[in-house]
């Protein structure tokens, strides 16, 4: 099961990539397709097979799916799919396998890139985000004064910058209520930053878990940046419990992850959920009824945040 976080009209899957990947002076090209909707899955796969380095899909019209309901496979009526290669890689013999595959080959177009460091373009863009009195998320060498409490962030190719409304409002939570003395779990980790945050803000041990090798690799040297030590899993144990447990996934994964986050908060313990968007609430608030007492929720840019607390 994949622990799926908060999606837009973008999703960009990596092969074997990582912040380490890149080789200076390296040309890069992909290739662009409009493909028919049903040919989405398909093509993706054979771009793999072809060598492909990432392949990104891509609302075409305008028209997002940002999570669809149970059981139903979420098509795009216009899609484009991008797909990046080395400069060395023969297009032409790809372009050739491709129509082999498809028979006719889908609408397309060869761009070549300029080199740069692709995992940190969203430098060039991030700005200090402060929670509460004393929590910052900051990228580079911006000093806060006062008793700040600062996670200095590089989130490579995995989610969580701050600057997500799910991810502000987990990290407004977590100022709100810091979490000194106590144990946090981060299910859905992404960079790490709400586990990074809740050290930071005096937590005792905090434990981030992703299914995600990218995400595990971007927790790790985040932890390894703010000098602070993080327990990264790929998934929970018996021994994983927290007193917080915070999960900043999709509306869908949450409520099948009900007995599971039911099992690792501690009773009088808190979870905290996100990733909601606004009409979502109210099925994610039923399925943890059985086991927690259900919060208020709060709002913010048409994301939604629920506190439960764990029945004794």
């Amino acid at each position: 099961m994949r622990h799926s976080r908060p999606a837009g009209p973008t999703s960009i899957t990596w092969r074997n990539a990582s912040v380490s990947d890149h080789r200076p002076g390296i040309t890069w090209r992909q290739l662009v397709f409009e493909p028919e909707p049903a040919d989405l899955g398909r093509l993706e796969s054979t771009l793999f097979e072809c060598g492909a380095l990432a392949v990104s899909l891509q609302d075409a019209g305008d028209e997002p799916v940002l999570e669809p309901p149970p059981g139903e496979t979420p098509l795009w009526p216009r899609a484009r799919v991008t797909a990046l290669f080395a400069g060395a890689d023969d297009l032409d013999a790809v372009l050739a396998l491709l129509r082999a595959a498809f028979g006719v080959l889908p609408a397309h177009g060869v761009d070549v890139l300029e080199d740069r460091v692709w995992e940190r373009e969203w430098l060039e863009h991030a700005v200090p985000l402060r929670f509460g009195d004393r929590l910052w998320v900051c990228p580079g060498d911006f000093v806060p004064g006062g008793d700040a409490a600062v996670v200095r962030l590089d989130p490579g190719l995995a989610f969580g910058t701050g600057s997500h409304p799910s991810t502000a409002l987990c990290l407004d939570w977590l100022a709100a209520h810091e979490p000194a003395g106590l144990d946090v779990v981060d299910f859905g980790c992404g960079s790490g930053v709400l586990a990074i945050a809740a050290l930071k803000l005096g937590a005792r041990r905090a434990i981030a878990i992703d299914i995600d090798r990218q995400a595990r690799a971007a927790a790790r040297e985040n932890a390894r940046r703010n000098g602070v030590t993080l327990a990264v899993q790929k998934t929970s144990c018996d021994a994983t419990r927290g007193d917080v447990v915070l999960a900043n996934i999709v509306a869908g994964t949450l409520i099948e992850l009900t007995a599971r986050l039911a099992d690792i908060v501690r009773p009088g313990g808190r979870a905290v959920l996100a990733g909601l968007l606004v009409g979502q609430e109210a099925a994610v608030a039923e399925a943890y009824r059985t086991w927690f007492h259900i919060g208020a929720a709060a709002r913010r840019d048409g994301w939604i945040r629920i506190e439960a607390t764990r029945r004794a």
